[in-house]
């Protein structure tokens, strides 16, 4: 499953007074954690990962991953949901083992989700329950032909008197069993820690883990990530960011810069 993005927004999700669409734009980009926030009614928001790479490198074998204009396309249905599409356009995934070279590329998977807010909106604790399906759209070679899904809890909370805001998002998924012939159950979790600096200028640093109950084995994954929003207007968002693995299992480095729009 994905693992979707944030930024320290739920210092604005907990602002009180001001309605939802008067606020600036709350996006799910950038970082693994997923906002404590929704679309104002009506509106419409475009979050677009321009460019994100991985590489990931272990006994002599390397292995680098390119996406191109992941977007995640969503409609504010009311003051407290929004529906949610994710396509991603072009990915290339490349392996190298010594003389062996093996790349394959084409359209991602689609997710649809739901994002629905039960927590006040005038609060500084805001929490979000988001169930998502994903789409077996890839081909083969890039995805497993299966259809999966999974629900999160994002969680923010904006820490009074300061410019400081904490959140996570717990995750629980239903995979695919890598020998294609039933699922499992998966999990991630993300603890995100947000300073905006600025007005405009949002710092977050996270702890990403993930753990693959597949009958074939556990996998466990672990990053440490940091990123950054600008704010260019009240609807209109800059980001980039920087993933580190922390085991063998997890890429080595991530890097990713991208777009966020509100219309």
């Amino acid at each position: 499953m994905r693992g979707r993005m944030v930024i320290a927004a739920t210092l604005l999700c907990g602002a009180g007074a001001a309605a939802a669409d008067e606020q600036p734009i709350c996006a799910d980009r950038p970082g693994k954690a997923t906002s404590a926030c929704t679309v104002p009614p009506s509106k419409w928001q475009v979050e677009t990962g321009l460019a994100d790479w991985t590489l990931q490198k272990g006994g002599g074998e390397r292995d680098t991953s390119l996406t191109l204009g992941e977007t995640t396309i969503k409609y504010g249905l009311t003051n407290a949901s929004d529906i949610e599409v994710d396509v991603t356009p072009l990915e290339r995934s490349t392996t190298r083992l010594g003389s062996f070279h093996e790349s394959a590329s084409g359209f991602g998977d689609l997710d649809l989700i739901y994002k629905q807010r039960v927590t006040s909106p005038d609060g500084p604790l805001q929490v979000i329950v988001m169930p998502v399906v994903k789409l077996p759209t890839a081909n083969d070679r890039l995805g497993n032909g299966k259809w999966e899904g999974g629900l999160l809890v994002p969680i923010g909370y904006a820490i009074a008197q300061s410019p400081f805001s904490i959140g996570a998002t717990p995750e629980l998924d239903w995979a695919a069993d890598a020998d294609g012939h039933g699922h499992h159950l998966a999990m991630q979790q993300v603890a995100t820690l947000g300073w905006a600096a600025t007005e405009k200028l949002t710092l977050s640093a996270e702890l990403w883990g993930a753990w693959d109950w597949d009958p074939r084995g556990t996998t466990r994954q672990y990053s440490a990530d940091a990123s950054a929003a600008y704010l260019l207007n009240k609807d209109l968002q800059l980001d980039a960011g920087a993933n580190f693995g922390l085991n063998r299992n997890s890429p080595d480095v991530e890097l990713y810069a991208g777009v966020s729009a509100r219309f």
